[in-house]
């Protein structure tokens, strides 16, 4: 290494921009004892780690970064086309349409599922149960005829995905699974998403939620063979309760319940479908 006149050698390297042969060939000088003293070995060491690291974050974290921000774009485009084609399949309420819009449903599936997310179609959640088809979860929304500040019961959360649309509605809602990891893990999943509104239950769903009762609105998400008597007890007056209806071999019904002021039940039906059957008690697997 060659000295410039008048300016020793350690003080070049430690005070101004180093290139990577210069820093190389200064450690060098100073493996043969040559002009370095102990703080400025520090200072040499201390920025090549600094510039190993920029140089890191360059290659790494600037491409991450890039991918992250175009997967965003596509899953809003496949959201877009998904709300799309369901607006196309009869869903007309404005407000419903837009809930679906802004629940990202690639959140509420497997990383396995995800690149299926914003297809019409159910998927698996793990604990043999499933997300509904979206089609379905806007449908069944739309029948409830929801407004901000509606008390909403919802049993069987699975992943939260129907939960987060009812929020998206503007209500408030109370959810119960029967499992406690799908309970955990959706709790844990609404509150990283921003819904910390939401209130999350693991417990059985035949029995409702009396201390939170009554509700505008009740929605089940699994299909009893009948529909529970305490939950049509836990409707208010001139509240409505969709739920599929029916046993675990044979085609299930989707029925709309509408109480009266009076405390008279209508029901009507209204599809069929297919749901995981809805069980009592409770599990903690």
């Amino acid at each position: 290494m060659r000295r410039r006149s008048g300016t020793p050698a350690h003080d070049r390297l430690a005070g101004g921009p180093l290139d990577a042969p210069a820093l190389d060939i200064g450690i060098g000088l100073l493996s043969r004892g040559r002009w370095m003293t102990p703080r400025t070995l520090i200072l040499l060491r201390l920025r090549r780690v600094s510039i190993a690291l920029a140089a890191t974050a360059a290659v790494l974290l600037l491409p991450r970064a890039g991918d992250a921000a175009a997967d965003r774009d596509t899953m809003l485009e496949r959201r877009l086309a998904l709300v799309r084609s369901i607006e196309r399949q009869g869903i007309r309420d404005s407000s419903t349409l837009a809930a679906m819009r802004a629940v990202p449903r690639h959140e509420f599936v497997p990383i396995e599922y995800r690149e299926h997310a914003y297809l019409d179609e159910p998927l698996p959640i793990g604990r043999e149960q499933t997300i509904s088809q979206p089609f379905i979860v806007a449908y069944m929304t739309e029948a409830l005829h929801l407004r901000p500040g509606m008390k909403v019961l919802e049993v069987g959360t699975g992943s939260g995905y129907q939960a987060a649309v009812l929020a998206e509605m503007g209500c408030r809602v109370h959810t119960i699974e029967i499992i406690q990891a799908l309970a955990d893990g959706a709790r844990t999943r609404l509150e990283r998403l921003g819904y910390a509104g939401i209130q999350v239950r693991h417990g059985d769903g035949y029995l409702g939620w009396p201390e939170a009762a009554p509700f505008d609105a009740i929605l089940l998400t699994a299909a009893p063979e009948r529909v529970p008597p305490v939950l049509v007890a836990q409707l208010a007056p001139g509240g409505r309760l969709i739920a599929p209806v029916g046993g675990e071999v044979e085609v299930q019904k989707l029925v709309l319940l509408e109480k009266n002021p009076t405390g008279r039940v209508k029901r009507t039906e209204l599809l069929p479908v297919r749901f995981v059957p809805m069980r009592k008690g409770v599990r903690r697997d």
